[in-house]
């Protein structure tokens, strides 16, 4: 008995199908051969890109590995799929894990987003407690009445006030009036019910 008789006796043994290692193999070969030639492109692509808006080395070699990386997952789970390992189920877990990792990793950002600002404009003081605040373009308008870790409010005119996230006044532009005749609010020692008072001169 040769060797290749040796081979298929024992994929015969192990219920093996020939037809299932050939597919293997060539899908092993085309994926080799597929994740070389993008990487070749992604590389140049990075690379034009790096000259023109100074995108730094290290950002160019983590988006090749990154890419490489998804794409011999994809081949990996192609193959498990060829040698009848059900993948519904897997398929099923990977999403909801990444949908929870999703959503709690977008809610945990806003938050610290938030904190931060909060933290930088108690630093820098852009407007204070009393000011009129103005965001643009959106025209969201109001007196500043209340700040939290999370949000500034704004009191409109009409009497309503604005609950705005302090990490927009990091993203949009905003104008900031009546630095010299701020009220007096609950917050900073008035009396509640009374109305509010105009600092003395």
């Amino acid at each position: 008995m040769n060797t290749s008789e040796q081979i298929l006796k024992w994929l015969d043994q192990h219920n093996v199908n020939l037809a299932t290692v050939s597919a293997t193999i060539g899908l092993l070969v085309v994926a080799f051969v597929a994740i070389i030639l993008v990487n070749r492109l992604l590389r140049g692509w990075l690379r034009l890109l790096e000259t023109r808006v100074n995108l730094p080395h290290e950002t160019v070699l983590t988006v090749i590995r990154v890419v490489s990386g998804v794409l011999w997952l994809i081949t990996i789970l192609v193959l498990l799929d060829i040698w009848g390992v059900g993948l519904g189920g897997l398929w099923t877990l990977l999403v909801s894990t990444a949908t929870v990792i999703g959503v709690g990793f977008l809610a945990t950002w806003t938050m610290v987003s938030n904190i931060t600002a909060s933290f930088f404009i108690t630093l820098w003081r852009p407007f204070h407690i009393g000011d009129v605040v103005e965001v643009m373009p959106e025209k969201l308008s109001g007196r500043v009445v209340d700040r939290n870790l999370m949000f500034t409010a704004l009191r409109e005119d009409s009497g309503s006030v604005i609950q705005v996230p302090n990490n927009l006044f990091f993203q949009k532009m905003f104008r900031v009036s009546d630095h010299d005749e701020r009220l007096q609010f609950d917050d900073l020692g008035r009396r509640r019910g009374k109305p509010a008072q105009r600092p003395a001169p």
